[in-house]
């Protein structure tokens, strides 16, 4: 699946109101803590990391940025393509 496909197809279960923006800005800080939270149990905890369950925090994750881009009018593979050429110019290889 392409970014902007996902990006799409995921805006169709977008509920919102004036406060779209706002509340995609918290669901994002809150899934991101859930990931969080997943690992750090995982580190600090000695449980199993949860392979389902940290893809479906991540799957929110992904959720709420491509959310927040189409909030925004960017394209989802805009900000995949920039934050690549952005890591090819931090990390060049010799």
């Amino acid at each position: 699946m392409e970014f902007n496909e996902y990006q799409k197809l995921a805006n169709r279960t977008l509920l919102g109101n004036e406060q779209v923006l706002t509340n995609c800005a918290l669901g994002l800080a809150s899934e991101s803590g859930e990931v969080i939270d997943l690992i750090k149990q995982y580190t600090f905890h000695g449980e199993e990391l949860n392979q389902e369950e940290l893809v479906k925090e991540m799957g929110d994750v992904l959720w709420y940025l491509s959310q927040i881009a189409q909030w925004a009018d960017i394209p989802f593979e805009d900000i995949a393509k920039d934050n690549i050429t952005k890591l090819n110019a931090r990390y060049k290889k010799d």
